[in-house]
């Protein structure tokens, strides 16, 4: 196998989840008195770190940061999160490569407390040997900071390593990681700015993904 690490972006590749992340952001604007933050575009915020977020789209003055991470994450942990659900297909994908040996992870901009919630709420832990995502001081909150440390935690080398991911901030960390990227169509990203990076197979259903990394 070329690969032996397949790491999972989580939002929009492994499961739905804009109605949920919407909804916790704008909780938060509503609270610190930014109530007309346009939040229709799914593709501004769901994929980059969330305090990335909070400065390019929702406008918050850097001291505003720490009570907005308060009020989404509190938002998003007890109402936000059950509104997940995995995507079509997607178990079936997680149960067959973990059964012919690769290693897996979730590799996520989502702190790394609710990436292991979200992950439990859809019913696939148990198909990963890593649940990877950003911590709160903001030391590692990029893809390319997340693909080296998701690696380490499944003891493997980039080398043997591919990202599959649904937007841009994938594609970008992939490629400055030097590890091999594919792109999900059916997610929440933009295909165009997508696949302007390096990619090896877009994967316009999850199944696709199976059938790529199987050949």
């Amino acid at each position: 196998m070329k690969y032996k690490y397949i790491l999972f972006d989580l939002d929009g590749t492994l499961c739905e989840s804009a109605s949920g992340i919407r909804y916790s952001l704008e909780t938060a604007c509503r609270e610190l008195g930014y109530p007309d933050i346009d939040l229709s575009d799914y593709t501004r915020y769901i994929g980059p770190p969330l305090v990335d977020t909070f400065e390019n789209v929702c406008k918050f003055p850097q001291e505003l940061w720490d009570k907005a991470y308060d009020i989404y994450t509190e938002t998003y942990k007890n109402e936000g999160i059950l509104m997940n659900k995995p995507y079509e297909g997607i178990e079936n994908v997680l149960k067959s490569l973990k059964e012919k040996g690769f290693k897996l992870a979730v590799c996520s901009s989502k702190l790394e407390s609710n990436t292991i919630r979200v992950v439990d709420v859809i019913g696939l832990t148990r198909y990963f040997d890593a649940l990877c995502g950003s911590n709160r001081e903001c030391t590692r909150k990029d893809k390319k900071d997340l693909i080296p440390y998701a690696v380490e935690k499944l003891g493997g080398d980039l080398e043997s390593a591919v990202m599959i991911g649904d937007t841009f901030f994938d594609a970008a960390g992939a490629e400055l990681c030097a590890v091999d990227y594919i792109a999900c169509a059916y997610g929440y990203g933009d295909m165009d700015k997508m696949i302007a990076y390096n990619h090896v197979f877009v994967a316009d259903k999850p199944g696709d993904i199976l059938s790529f990394l199987t050949l």
